[in-house]
């Protein structure tokens, strides 16, 4: 397996959930790591949980030029992984068409422009934060779904794009993160414990169960063109 230490590590979303999970991984395992997503406040906040050699840059994965100028200015990263994302969800003949445009706006050509510009070193890697929604399709969120299968897709193309690169997706299902806030705190415990008592893992996931497979990905040269599904077992609920 290869060693994270000194590695050059990219985060774009590295400001909260998955992406800091993975972030305070690579930087425990000796990584050099920038975090990057839209909000400064936010990535202080994160920069603050990170070793002192990490580094914090705002980027908005909707700004194709912005993009292209990060990458231009700092020479290339040993890995990079797409957590960012903002995504409404819901049932095709509900959810406003204008937001389920935005939602395949964020989450699927926010991680197309990362692929079109970023400068990874040879036999370095390229990781996506997809969803089991893409195998196990929900009624009551079919865009979601369709987004998680696209992005799939493109690494298993760009897989062999871009090779000697890899590229893989890690498929999370019902993971605890901030995302979950917006709910009050009896609608999210209720929410959790139906979870519990459905899945086979008999368990919520949490950030770092997510950061371990995207790990896993880095550090092992012979994985490319995989999804690796952490999903307490949800799709075969």
């Amino acid at each position: 397996m290869t060693e994270l230490n000194r590695r050059r590590v990219l985060v774009v979303g590295g400001s909260s959930g998955i992406g800091l999970a993975v972030a305070r991984q690579a930087d425990h395992a000796g990584a050099a790591v920038t975090i990057a997503s839209r909000s400064q406040a936010k990535l202080q906040a994160a920069r603050s949980s990170l070793g002192p050699a990490a580094e914090a840059s705002v980027l908005d994965t909707g700004d194709m030029t912005g993009i292209e100028t990060f990458f231009a200015e700092r020479d290339a990263f040993d890995h990079v992984v797409v957590s960012a994302a903002q995504t409404a969800t819901g049932p095709v003949r509900k959810l406003p068409l204008e937001d389920a445009r935005q939602a395949m706006e964020s989450k699927f050509w926010g991680a197309y422009r990362v692929a079109q510009a970023a400068r990874i070193v040879e036999r370095g890697s390229l990781t996506f934060i997809t969803g089991y929604l893409a195998d196990r399709p929900s009624a009551a969120s079919v865009t979601q779904g369709a987004i998680n299968a696209a992005l799939d897709g493109l690494a298993r193309g760009l897989a062999l794009e871009l090779s000697p690169i890899r590229v893989n997706t890690v498929s999370p299902g019902l993971i605890d993160t901030p995302l979950w806030s917006k709910l009050s705190n009896d609608a999210r415990e209720a929410a959790f414990e139906r979870a519990r008592a459905s899945l086979p893992a008999k368990a919520v996931g949490q950030p770092d169960d997510i950061a371990n497979a995207v790990l896993f990905l880095m550090r092992t040269p012979f994985a490319t063109g995989s999804t690796v599904r952490v999903d307490g077992g949800g799709v075969i609920a």
